[in-house]
């Protein structure tokens, strides 16, 4: 049976999807941690963590849901996750946010590495991609420093 090019992208997309999916758990263990700590700590989360996962979690969405719309594939549904996190530590909340946003960030790598992204994407594609794992780069610095000050 000869791979074709729907079943790549399909395939891609179906990676994409697992992603964006681990960034929205992390968005969710972030707002169960949020209540958990106190104000100054909760603005540091939301300035640091919060915001830039919120703008990867919505750029992996458009990025999804352009590339199907673009080759008429089916669209997904990203629904709001609920946190994982069955701790009352959040600590320990922000950390399992933390391993959900590297396996994201994993994924892509592997996905952008496949070169699918190349064969059967696009520019729009790559280029979304790309805003994802550098937004993802930039709050992974993040959570090694707050889960280290936190309650100091």
């Amino acid at each position: 049976m000869s791979y074709t090019n729907a079943q790549a992208r399909q395939q891609l997309l179906d990676a994409l999807a697992q992603a964006t999916n681990d960034i929205g758990l992390a968005v969710a263990n972030l707002t169960a941690a949020y209540d958990q700590i106190d104000d100054s700590a909760a603005e540091r989360l939301e300035t640091e963590l919060f915001r830039p996962l919120q703008l990867a979690y919505g750029q992996a969405q458009r990025t999804y849901a352009d590339f199907a719309r673009e080759y008429g594939l089916p669209a997904h549904t990203f629904d709001a996750s609920d946190a994982h996190a069955r701790e009352h530590n959040a600590a320990a909340i922000i950390e399992a946010a933390a391993a959900a946003v590297a396996r994201a960030d994993a994924a892509l790598g592997t996905l952008q590495d496949s070169m699918l992204p190349v064969e059967v994407g696009d520019p729009a594609l790559r280029a979304g991609l790309e805003r994802v794992r550098q937004l993802l780069g930039d709050v992974t610095g993040h959570f090694r420093t707050f889960t280290r000050t936190l309650g100091r």
